[in-house]
């Protein structure tokens, strides 16, 4: 069925495409249509991050940006959802058109630019869910924020959504947003880690309730710059890492359309990259911080592979586009 579902959202523009399938799934998630989509799939589970996840194939971020459809995405079979990047304030993103298909490749380059409609709204969309499952909030920085104030950002958003997430990341890796990535870096990344980590105890005194904090890296690193933010990482005593974001490289798909558009390349092309990145960051972090490996986990062998090179979870994304709900069954059966 979701092939025939496919071919017909494909004749669609891309963002078309994806804005009627949420919709779609927002107001069926709890009506008997649901059972378009619902799928039993077994327990695989593992402990991780302090929480029990019922099976390691999670939804990564970017698909439900404002957590409108947490149930639907639960009835799927996913062992976790992380909802998001959201941003303090709600903003529209970047001109469109701004998403575009690389069918031969099953891959995807958007340039969003974390449109979203604020993190206040999100909170009200995780308490209206009935979800009782592992929920991850990403979080990010609005575009008009200078870089030398993003901590203020994430702290805006790390205090409305750390009683309502199993875990929170924050995503200084989306090539999208002028600036983001130069958080990773050195200095900058310390300062941010401290600020974050320094929240996070107070909000746990808070809550009674320790949230994890994980931050989202890019997959266009160098080995120094790994071990440097391996180096940050475990001095900071952060509680997980997620590699990786989408690329800038364009090697894999030279020559086909689109291949030139500005944005972030994902999918199957970028499987590659991102276990190199995940390899040498577990060598760099040791055993003991979680990884949750995301970027062209596209089968039950590519996740397999990921985890053999240190990753703890998976995430799926575009190969999800592409194969539908399906793939979470045969990921999970096949590991």
């Amino acid at each position: 069925m979701y092939s025939l579902i496919r071919t017909a959202l494909f004749t669609q523009d891309p963002e078309k495409a994806h804005d009627l399938t949420i919709n779609w799934l927002k107001h069926t998630q709890h009506t008997p249509l649901k059972l378009t989509y619902c799928q039993h799939v077994n327990d695989k589970p593992v402990e991780c991050l302090g929480l029990t996840f019922p099976n390691p194939v999670g939804l990564a971020a970017g698909l439900d940006k404002n957590g409108e459809c947490i149930d639907a995405f639960a009835a799927m079979g996913f062992g976790f959802i992380e909802i998001g990047t959201v941003t303090p304030k709600a903003q529209p993103g970047n001109d469109k058109p701004r998403m575009f298909r690389l069918p031969q490749k099953q891959a995807i380059i958007n340039r969003m630019g974390f449109n979203n409609k604020g993190v206040d709204y999100l909170v009200e969309q995780v308490k209206q869910s009935r979800y009782q499952g592992v929920l991850g909030i990403n979080i990010g920085k609005n575009k008009i924020t200078p870089e030398q104030q993003a901590l203020d950002d994430y702290l805006i958003c790390l205090d409305k959504v750390f009683e309502h997430a199993s875990y929170v990341t924050v995503n200084i890796s989306s090539p999208n947003t002028p600036g983001l990535r130069n958080l990773q870096y050195g200095e900058a990344l310390d300062n941010l880690l401290d600020g974050l980590k320094q929240r996070q105890h107070s909000l746990s005194q808070q809550h009674n309730k320790h949230t994890p904090l994980l931050i989202k890296i890019a997959p266009d690193l160098s080995p120094e710059e790994i071990q440097s933010i391996a180096a940050s990482l475990n001095k900071a005593q952060v509680d997980g890492v997620i590699a990786t974001n989408t690329t800038l490289d364009r090697s894999a798909v030279q020559g086909l359309a689109h291949a030139d558009e500005a944005g972030g390349l994902s999918g199957s092309v970028l499987r590659d990259k991102s276990l190199s990145v995940t390899r040498q960051l577990r060598e760099a972090l040791g055993e003991g911080m979680p990884i949750i490996g995301v970027g062209g986990i596209d089968s039950a062998t590519a996740a397999k592979t990921r985890m053999t090179a240190g990753a703890n979870l998976v995430q799926v994304y575009t190969p999800f586009i592409y194969q539908g709900p399906a793939l979470i069954k045969r990921i999970v059966n096949g590991l």
